[in-house]
């Protein structure tokens, strides 16, 4: 029996004065939907069967390079940010699975493995940590982890991922993420060959340990907290180390990590038309790397993405990238950009799956720029609303996510519970 954090009577009696409302704006859509050869509860069907997994870090508050200022009812520890997951999980019936980041969410892993049960909530990739310094570390990666020059502190990084695979194989998990700060801020500072050769042998030794049955991806950015050079600074480099890694070794796309301007959704067909496309980070970004809320930028930019997503599921067999949200929130309750985002990241695919694709064929095919751009228009600009809602509705979970959140009023109980964080720290996390 699965526990429940808020009381679904009151899911309910949210549900029930809009429930009318749903089912007249669905069965409109449906109508319209039906006229272009579309089956409404075909694509419901498959938005109900999407899901995407959260971060734990996700459900604290974020914060600017200069300043945090910590939110109410703050996670005090791992066991109280998979009872915010379940929140997210309950409400959107969209995010089963948890991803944890060692070592902050580091504890006994069977008691991992029984607090996330209570929930029905299962565990998604491992994230490895060798960007900061863990208390009693002995080596320092003030200078680069995986590809540092030192041996001892190449070796310890490797260690640390090893590590992150045997508690992921205790709790289910089914993959390690890698992701870096190694590079340089000045010019001379290191060998961009020798580094490099030096974070392809340690990739190498934490390969070898992965289980038949485990993938790992690999993440690149192009700078930050380097500033001069990133040993893993795009997709090109990011494809080589799947490539010398192995089968089991695959690309992760954050949607934040590229230069402006940068066509993500082409990567994105390149890296799966070569079988290497593993996962996604999905958020925003005006600048660079901001972690904003998916979609709160540029919604149309992540249709796109998931244009060529819903493409490379019908053109390759055994297609099924690792999707999860990577969001930082600074002025915002987590909870609720979560929610909101895991229904965006839901809205795109459902889009993205309206696409007529013969038509867009035989545009394409005929070179007929505006025919074929017209068909992800209308797609994009189709109000997909009320199949999310009715797919959540359907699960038990809320028709009005915001709404539903804020009428159980969790926040304020949890803010009870869990002691103030006092302001003032530096740092993003």
């Amino acid at each position: 029996m699965t526990d429940h954090i808020i009381d679904p009577s009151i899911i309910e009696a949210e549900n029930a004065d809009r429930v009318d409302d749903l089912h007249a704006d669905y069965e409109s859509l449906g109508e319209r939907l039906d006229r272009r050869g579309i089956d409404i509860d075909t694509i419901k069907a498959k938005v109900a069967e999407f899901n995407v997994a959260v971060p734990s870090w996700g459900v604290g508050t974020g914060g600017t390079r200069f300043a945090r200022f910590p939110g109410l009812g703050e996670p005090r520890d791992i066991f109280d940010k998979i009872e915010d997951c379940a929140v997210i999980a309950q409400l959107t019936q969209a995010t089963n699975t948890v991803s944890l980041h060692i070592p902050w969410d580091k504890a006994d892993p069977n008691r991992l493995k029984q607090a996330a049960s209570r929930f029905s909530l299962g565990f998604d990739a491992m994230n490895s940590n060798t960007f900061s310094d863990a208390k009693g570390q002995l080596q320092s990666y003030k200078f680069g982890s995986l590809s540092s020059a030192d041996a001892g502190t190449r070796q310890q990084a490797i260690e640390h991922n090893l590590e992150c695979i045997e508690i992921g194989k205790t709790i289910g998990s089914k993959a390690l993420t890698v992701w870096i700060g190694d590079g340089s801020n000045f010019p001379g500072q290191t060998n961009f060959a020798t580094q490099f050769e030096h974070y392809l042998d340690s990739m190498k030794a934490v390969y070898a340990e992965l289980p038949d049955d485990w993938r790992i991806y690999t993440e690149h950015k192009m700078y930050e907290p380097a500033f001069y050079s990133t040993v893993v600074q795009d997709w090109g480099t990011n494809y080589i180390i799947a490539k010398e890694l192995g089968d089991k070794a695959y690309c992760l796309v954050d949607l934040g990590h590229h230069a402006p301007n940068v066509n993500i959704e082409m990567i994105v067909s390149r890296l799966a038309q070569f079988g290497k496309l593993g996962g996604f980070h999905f958020n925003d970004s005006k600048y660079g790397d901001d972690d904003l809320d998916a979609g709160a930028i540029d919604p149309y930019r992540l249709f796109l993405v998931f244009n060529e997503l819903v493409d490379a599921e019908a053109r390759y067999a055994d297609f099924h990238p690792a999707h999860m949200l990577d969001q930082s929130h600074n002025v915002t309750d987590p909870i609720e950009s979560l929610m909101l985002s895991a229904s965006d990241v839901q809205r795109a695919y459902a889009q993205a799956l309206l696409v007529n694709r013969n038509a867009l064929q035989g545009a394409q095919s005929a070179n007929d720029a505006l025919a074929a751009t017209q068909e992800l228009r209308h797609a994009y600009r189709t109000d997909v609303e009320p199949i999310l809602a009715m797919a959540r509705l359907e699960k038990g979970g809320a028709i009005d996510l915001l709404g539903t959140y804020r009428a159980a009023g969790y926040r304020a109980k949890v803010a009870e519970i869990r002691p103030a964080v006092e302001g003032g720290s530096g740092g993003i996390v």
